[in-house]
C-alpha cells in the first residue's frame, strides 16, 4: 500500500481536546461510517482527554481510493495492524480505545499484539461472529447474510437505505439519513468486499486472548449485535470485562442516544459529563 505523507494524514486523523491532557481516547468507527459518527460526543470527551478520530481506508471520506485493497483487508488483522501503526506514529501509549461495531474486534486483536498501546477497551455493538450456530446466537442466519451480500451486489444504493433503517433507531430519522449518506459515500465494490470480510468473520477464538480490561456496551435492541453476543463476549474474554446495556434501540447509540452513551462512558472512565454542549478545543 502506498501511503500519502503518512498513515495519519491518509486516513484524515484529527486530534482534539486539551493538549495538556495526559490521557488519550481513540474513537474508531464501524462499517459504512466515518469519523463524523462521533461528532455528538467528541466535544464532551475533549474536555477531559486528547481525542483521536480517523477514517478507516474503506470510508468514503478517504480521498485516496487506492488505500483500500480488498485482498489486504480480507481479515481484521490488517485493520489491527493499521491501528497499531497509527498509534505508534502518533507516539501514543496506554490509550482508551472506543471501537464501534467491527472496530471492537479490531481493537481486541490490536490489544493482543500490542497490549502496551491500550489501557482499556470500550466495545460498542461489537461482535466476534454475526452468524448463528448450534451453540452460539450471533443474531443472523447464514441465509440472512447471503441476502445481504446479494442485495449489495444488485443495488447497493437501495440496500444502503434499507440497512440504515434497520441499523439506526427509526425514531431518529436525521440519524438514519446521516448513516445512509455515509454508506452511500462508500464505493459499491468496497462495500461488497468489506461486507464479506465482516459478516463471514469468526473471531470467537480471539476473545480468550484479550487481557486488556473491557467494557462491552450494547443497546437493549440491536439487530446487528444482540445482547446475547455481549454476554458471550464477557464470558469468553480473558481479562476483566463488564457489560453495560443502554435502554434504546439500534446499533448507533453515539448518534441516537449520545447523552445516555456519555453517562455510561462517564461511569467507565470515572467522569461526570455536563449535558450542556461544550466547545471543542483543537490541538492540530
Amino acid at each position: 500500500m502506498v501511503l500519502e505523507k503518512s498513515l495519519s494524514s491518509a486516513i484524515n486523523t484529527k486530534i482534539m481536546g486539551s493538549s495538556g491532557s495526559e490521557e488519550t481516547i481513540v474513537l474508531a468507527h464501524g462499517y459504512g461510517g466515518d469519523q463524523s459518527v462521533w461528532d455528538k460526543i467528541v466535544p464532551y470527551l475533549a474536555e477531559h482527554y486528547r481525542v483521536v478520530v480517523f477514517d478507516w481506508p474503506f470510508s468514503g471520506a478517504v480521498n485516496n481510493k487506492d488505500l483500500f485493497d480488498p485482498s489486504k483487508y480480507s481479515s481484521y488483522d490488517a485493520f489491527a495492524n493499521d491501528l497499531i501503526a497509527l498509534l505508534d506514529e502518533l507516539n501514543l501509549k496506554s490509550t482508551v480505545f472506543v471501537g464501534h461495531s467491527m472496530s471492537g474486534m479490531i481493537g481486541c486483536i490490536a490489544s493482543i499484539n500490542r497490549p502496551d498501546l491500550f489501557k482499556t477497551l470500550i466495545l460498542i455493538g461489537a461482535s466476534p461472529r454475526y452468524i448463528n450456530t448450534e451453540d452460539y446466537e450471533g443474531g443472523l442466519e447464514m441465509s440472512d447474510i447471503t441476502q445481504i451480500i446479494s442485495a449489495i451486489e444488485s443495488n447497493y444504493h437501495n440496500w444502503a437505505a434499507y440497512f440504515a433503517s434497520l441499523a439506526v433507531d427509526p425514531n431518529d430519522p436525521l440519524s438514519v439519513d446521516k448513516f445512509v449518506k455515509c454508506l452511500r459515500r462508500m464505493r459499491p465494490e468496497v462495500a461488497l468486499a468489506l461486507a464479506k470480510t465482516v459478516f463471514y468473520s469468526d473471531q470467537r477464538d480471539v476473545l480468550d486472548q484479550v487481557s486488556t480490561p473491557c467494557t462491552i456496551i450494547n443497546t437493549s435492541s440491536d439487530i446487528v449485535a444482540p445482547n446475547s453476543v455481549a454476554f458471550y463476549m464477557q464470558k469468553k474474554i480473558k481479562g476483566k470485562s463488564t457489560v453495560e446495556i443502554i435502554n434504546t434501540n439500534g446499533h448507533f447509540p453515539q448518534l441516537t442516544a449520545h447523552l445516555e452513551l456519555l453517562d455510561v462512558l462517564g461511569k467507565v472512565l470515572g467522569l461526570k459529563f455536563d449535558h450542556q454542549d461544550p466547545d471543542i478545543v483543537g490541538v492540530n
